[in-house]
């Protein structure tokens, strides 16, 4: 078996079309589905929810789920508020500032764009706060094939000592303006 694509990846909101709207709004997604139901089709449990779905482009579908008896949605506390996002491409840098500019008009605020040597990227925050990034990709064919070359030495080396390999360092040396 061989995975074809992600179906759905699905996450928690506040409020269902309070999310629907930010996200038409604000990145341009389709409204595709929405399903409802009194009963969890897979454990049969007594649980009303909302499942919406949104198109991220190319097949990618973004749902969430709204769950009106469940207490309020919370975050895992012992993983820093940085580690869970969601990261979605945009075509070109100049889409990327374009999407900062009418998020930070919208009053969102933006960091970025941060280099990644390899793409760049904005960071903001949904309104049930699901932390997104906004990614173009900046990485030249080049390095792209250096970080292949890499990718298993740097993962069996980490799985022994948990310190970062020092394989791929040229990622974070200072670079000219323009490269990178």
């Amino acid at each position: 078996m061989k995975i074809k694509q992600i179906h759905h990846v699905a996450y928690r909101c506040k409020d269902a079309k309070e999310t629907v709207d930010w996200y038409v709004k604000h990145l341009n997604m389709d409204f595709v589905l929405a399903i409802a139901e009194n009963e969890v089709p897979s454990t049969k449990a007594p649980d009303p929810y909302m499942h919406v779905f949104l198109d991220a482009g190319q097949g990618n579908i973004l749902a969430f789920f709204e769950l009106p008896t469940q207490k309020p949605m919370g975050r895992d506390e012992n993983t820093p508020a940085w580690v869970q996002h969601l990261a979605l491409e945009v075509a070109s840098m100049d889409e990327l500032l374009a999407a900062k500019e009418r998020l930070v008009a919208a009053g969102i605020d933006v960091i970025g764009p941060v280099n990644h040597t390899i793409f760049k990227s904005i960071y903001f925050f949904d309104p049930n706060g699901h932390r997104l990034e906004l990614a173009a990709n900046t990485g030249t064919p080049e390095m792209m094939q250096k970080l292949d070359d890499v990718k298993w030495a740097m993962l069996e080396e980490w799985s022994k000592t948990k310190k970062a390999p020092a394989h791929a360092a040229w990622m974070h040396a200072p670079q000219p303006e323009g490269q990178a």
